[in-house]
């Protein structure tokens, strides 16, 4: 795939006191923004394959996501899926269904060389998501963590050149999940095929000060996973809620919308209700919220059928 963003619109913001106002002067810039950057088409499913309570499988999945309207889908795994891999790009092609991620491990081991081998064979060039702990757990310094993360990566990065494919970094909590350290990873590696995969539901940590994140992650942001988000939400057994069932969801949506991002937004699953049900309920809040950034009165709230 090649998913680009506009030039960056930054702006100053000092945090959540500031969102309307910022909001409203981009959109009256961009009437359209928030039409083009949330419209179905350019949404990706993701966290919809170990996360299924119906364990659909290759077939089932993509008819479901064609239902569904999603033209985008970011394959997540476990061991027991990768003997299907080629049934699944086969239904994906069938149902018009364009492949933009996978999830990838931090090395170049079997599972690694076997995905790679699968993207090669069907000529996929995609995004490769990847997430690690601590890389120099017992370094005295940041520059000695960047460059334990930066010797991990760079052999992936360049196995993934070779086929047209992009590297990911994904905030999935610690040392490695902070986007301040993401970006001191590609400004060490200085490859131009290494970016930055945003998760808010590993985020939570990052609300306050989440409009500064986003402007110096924008420059490397490949890919934004959307999630219904309250203040301290991973501590209160609400980490992962359908979109609309946040109080802080539509600022987000306005930040985001504001900041002149222009890529991918992914729809998120990872629940082990039905994959169907849990997308269905994000698309129905997303489109609850999305009025509202137009400054129009809310209708009736979604009732999710998950949550």
């Amino acid at each position: 795939m090649n998913w680009r963003t506009t030039p960056a619109c930054f702006i100053t913001l000092t945090g959540f006191s500031l969102l309307v106002a910022s909001a409203s002067f981009h959109e009256a810039q961009e009437p359209d923004a928030g039409k083009k950057l949330f419209a179905r088409d350019n949404l990706v499913a993701w966290c919809i394959v170990p996360f299924d309570g119906k364990k659909r499988g290759p077939e089932e999945r993509a008819a479901m996501l064609a239902r569904l309207g999603f033209k985008h889908f970011a394959y997540d795994w476990r061991a027991e899926h990768l003997p299907t891999l080629d049934r699944e790009l086969d239904a994906l092609k069938k149902h018009g269904i364009q492949l933009d991620a996978f999830w990838f491990p931090a090395n170049l081991g079997q599972d690694a060389r076997t995905i790679l081998a699968l993207l090669k064979r069907h000529q996929i060039k995609t995004q490769l998501w990847i997430a690690m702990g601590d890389p120099a757990p017992k370094a005295k310094n940041e520059a000695d963590k960047i460059e334990a993360a930066a010797r991990i990566l760079r052999p992936i990065a360049d196995e993934a050149a070779k086929i047209g494919c992009t590297v990911g970094l994904y905030n999935h909590g610690g040392w490695f999940g902070e986007p301040e350290n993401q970006v001191a990873i590609i400004a060490h590696l200085k490859l131009p095929n290494v970016g930055i995969v945003y998760n808010l539901h590993h985020g939570h940590d990052h609300l306050d000060r989440f409009p500064a994140l986003l402007k110096k992650m924008q420059p490397h942001l490949y890919a934004l996973n959307l999630n219904g988000m309250v203040k301290n939400g991973d501590k209160l057994g609400k980490k992962i809620l359908p979109l609309g069932q946040g109080d802080l969801d539509l600022g987000l949506l306005k930040t985001i919308r504001a900041s002149g991002y222009r890529g991918p937004i992914g729809i998120l699953g990872h629940t082990q209700d039905d994959a169907e049900d849990r997308l269905r309920d994000n698309l129905h809040g997303l489109d609850w919220l999305l009025p509202q950034l137009d400054g129009k009165a809310p209708a009736a709230k979604p009732k999710p059928r998950t949550f």
